[in-house]
């Protein structure tokens, strides 16, 4: 379910759907190490997935900070700025390909 939390992803569709991923929307991820409030909506949603069986995509993660505290929730798997900024097929397909290692400077 993408952009859980917002507009069209109600919680309610968890119970109607057959859903395997939840993918938590950006505006409650981007600032979850200077908001506590977002941080408490993105691990009760991260404990809610795990309690139903699912896994957790976390979008809009842009700071390696970001990153580690996301993985002690046990949050699966990230995706934003941090990771790589949008790429065209070519560029993703060399990143992939290439043999590289990722630091806490990068």
């Amino acid at each position: 379910m993408d952009d859980f939390g917002t507009g069209n992803s109600s919680i309610s569709y968890l119970s109607k759907f057959p859903v395997a991923e939840l993918k938590l929307d950006r505006s409650y991820v981007f600032d979850i190490n200077n908001n506590d409030r977002n941080l408490k909506i993105v691990k009760s949603s991260i404990d809610l997935a795990h309690a139903l069986g699912l896994k957790v995509t976390a979008e809009g993660v842009e700071d390696f900070a970001a990153i580690t505290l996301l993985k002690q929730l046990g949050c699966e798997k990230a995706q934003g700025y941090v990771i790589a900024r949008p790429l065209a097929e070519h560029d993703f397909i060399a990143l992939v390909n290439s043999p590289f290692q990722w630091s806490a400077s990068s």
